[in-house]
């Protein structure tokens, strides 16, 4: 018999849009002969479930919907919700507890790395290189002085809970550094403050396949802009080279230290990590758990480079969802 997947989408963050787009590829390449696939739209103002070119409440007790008369529950929840509630875990602490399986991480894992603070923290613990940052909360007095001391010009200015590079900032002058952190608090009401890296900027998926952790072929990221911002990941000025153009050496460091960070952080499901090179040693900058996941996403291009079809790809974490104790 057919599973019934829904798959989640939209959100209530500046990433929406970005999230619908993911959701449409994923629907479009699951395997209708195995599955019976929903879109499911959660949005501040309503969730609901798209069928017979109609939409229907879903019932927030039970994650279920009534359509024509008969009730609709679902077997698995595809998580394509980039940023709040989906990302952060938030909604899948929801599911855990009315006991529907899902595609991504245990929630407390997804909370944590959604806060890039937090996920510094423990990676450097393990002796992951990073870059030098300065925390703000929102309403600590600013000591521009203070932060230059630590981190140093240029740096980047960026909100701690945010993704497809909202809010953040590279700033090359003082005199800049209070615009750049009254930017980056419009996102979030903290935010990071990190030393630049000059070196080699990649972008790495590592993903649980067929039950193992795998380490997918990396992306160089070349940036038109000043770094990889939102007009560079989605707008295309950026030039994405799979693989990346990096030595032996480097892709063995990188393929280790990403496949230790994801195992570190106790995660399941999709990832993307992004690591700048300085020198041979790949230092992390931050890690997504709901990445894109367009036909022109990261991820599906180093997915495909590996020979892993978006078909694959989707029907393996749905089957390894369904798997799961």
């Amino acid at each position: 018999m057919k599973k019934n997947i829904a798959i989640i989408m939209g959100g209530y963050s500046s990433e929406v849009e970005i999230s619908m787009m993911s959701g449409d590829v994923v629907s479009k390449h699951l395997n209708k002969d195995v599955y019976n696939v929903y879109k499911v739209h959660i949005l501040k103002d309503k969730w609901v479930v798209i069928a017979d070119e109609g939409e229907y409440a879903i019932n927030r007790h039970d994650f279920s919907a009534h359509i024509n008369g008969e009730k609709l529950t679902f077997d698995c929840v595809f998580n394509a919700i980039h940023g709040h509630p989906g990302e952060d875990g938030t909604i899948l602490a929801y599911f855990d507890l009315i006991g529907i399986k899902h595609t991504s991480a245990p929630f407390y894992q997804m909370a944590l790395t959604f806060n890039k603070r937090d996920t510094l923290s423990v990676v450097r613990h393990y002796g992951i290189k990073a870059a030098t940052s300065f925390y703000l909360d929102n309403g600590d007095a600013i000591n521009e002085d203070a932060i230059i001391k630590r981190v140093g010009l240029p740096c980047f200015v960026k909100p701690n809970n945010a993704g497809s590079s909202f809010g953040i900032s590279k700033v090359t002058q003082k005199k800049y550094l209070r615009e750049a952190i009254n930017y980056a608090f419009a996102e979030d009401n903290e935010i990071l403050i990190e030393s630049f890296l000059d070196g080699i900027e990649v972008s790495v998926g590592v993903i649980d396949y067929q039950g193992k952790t795998k380490v997918l072929p990396a992306t160089e990221i070349v940036s038109e802009n000043e770094f990889f911002d939102y007009e560079a990941k989605y707008l295309g000025a950026s030039k994405e080279i799979t693989p990346a153009r990096i030595s032996e050496k480097q892709l063995r460091r990188l393929n280790s230290v990403a496949k230790e960070v994801y195992e570190i952080l106790n995660l399941s499901g999709f990832s993307r990590a992004e690591y700048i090179f300085v020198g041979d040693e790949p230092y992390f900058l931050e890690i997504n758990t709901v990445p894109g996941l367009t036909e022109a996403s990261l991820l599906p291009q180093q997915a495909a480079a590996a020979g892993i079809s978006l078909e694959d790809l989707f029907g393996n974490a749905i089957e390894t969802a369904l798997r799961a104790s």
